[in-house]
């Protein structure tokens, strides 16, 4: 009895080392992130980088031990759910969405697959999360607070402007932020003193139409809180009525001013929330829930002058503004 134990063990060792071996044969699976973005690749080109950076310094590297799954719907909304589908036949591991368009349709999309935001303007009065603290559901990621910016803008216009005294808000009444928004320039308006005059772009036609109501309303400047594709694919169009109407106007997001040729933007540092966005990927390839992982708030801002659009429009910076943009275009 005892002899026949020794060739028992050997071959629960032989086996044992056979199943190691073949185990570590085994190819590992890697990570599939889909992200999908409403606008176009070139114009979002400094926040995949960004993305990417954020990705290379966790490790991964893409092509190599993570594959990114690109989607662009190139400012068409239509496009949007066919391209979803693409990513949820693929089985992602995780939904990376560039805006709040994409992630109300990612939503609807799937219930299962983590998805990551990697902005949005007010993910609980949109209905994506239940709170920023604990999301609750498959959702999580970065907010923008992109309302309570709308009376800095304002204030950054009076100081360009001295004898600013009307002001034309152009936002989408439809976009569920556009209330809180106004709301919040209202309030700074009245404390400087100016009239708002509200415009409503619904689509990429109303914007000349739009422009046009501004000027016959005798706005001084004008505060351009169009979000989403309406604006995305007019930022030429847009950069060159307000040049020809002579109205210097604001914008949230850095791409209205370079590459769009926009006067100046205040906002979030939107490639900064990107690279954060995959601090979420690792977190959730990891094994965390977005139920559990709380929405992040912006720490970094952006103040961007266009000198060439004020020089168009003949208008002078002050040097104390200049002097505070991050970037001046020349």
């Amino acid at each position: 009895m005892k002899k026949a134990a020794v060739p028992l063990i050997l071959v629960a060792v032989t086996l044992l080392a056979v199943g190691v071996i073949a185990e570590a044969q085994q190819p590992k699976k890697v990570p599939q992130i889909g992200y999908l973005t409403g606008a176009s690749r070139p114009s979002m080109s400094a926040r995949t980088e960004a993305f990417r950076q954020g990705l290379r310094e966790l490790g991964y590297v893409e092509g190599k031990n993570i594959v990114i799954e690109w989607r662009f719907a190139e400012g068409n909304p239509d496009r949007t759910p066919t391209l979803l589908a693409e990513l949820v036949r693929l089985k992602v591991d995780v939904i990376v969405t560039g805006g709040s368009g994409v992630t109300r349709r990612a939503k609807e999309a799937t219930a299962t697959i983590p998805i990551v935001m990697a902005q949005d303007f007010d993910p609980v009065r949109n209905g994506f999360v239940a709170s920023l603290a604990r999301p609750g559901g498959n959702i999580t990621g970065l907010a923008t607070l992109r309302p309570e910016l709308s009376g800095k803008q304002l204030e950054l216009l009076k100081e360009i402007i001295p004898k600013l005294s009307r002001v034309a808000f152009f936002g989408t009444s439809t976009n569920p932020g556009n209330a809180e928004a106004l709301k919040e320039t209202e309030l700074a308006a009245g404390v400087f003193g100016v009239k708002l005059q509200y415009v409503d772009v619904l689509s990429p036609k109303d914007i000349e139409a739009a422009f046009r109501a501004a000027v016959k309303g005798q706005a001084d400047a004008a505060l351009w809180q169009v979000q989403g594709s309406v604006s995305s694919s007019r930022r030429p169009e847009i950069a060159e009525l307000a040049v020809k109407n002579r109205l210097p106007a604001i914008y949230n997001n850095p791409t209205e001013v370079e590459p769009g040729g926009g006067l100046m933007s205040y906002g979030v540092n939107l490639p900064d929330l990107d690279r954060r966005a995959a601090t979420y990927v690792d977190k959730i390839l990891k094994g965390a829930k977005p139920a559990d992982l709380p929405v992040e708030q912006p720490t970094k801002f952006e103040f961007i002058i266009n000198l060439k659009a004020a020089k168009l429009i003949g208008l002078t910076i002050p040097p104390n503004v200049l002097v505070r943009a991050d970037r001046v275009i020349k």
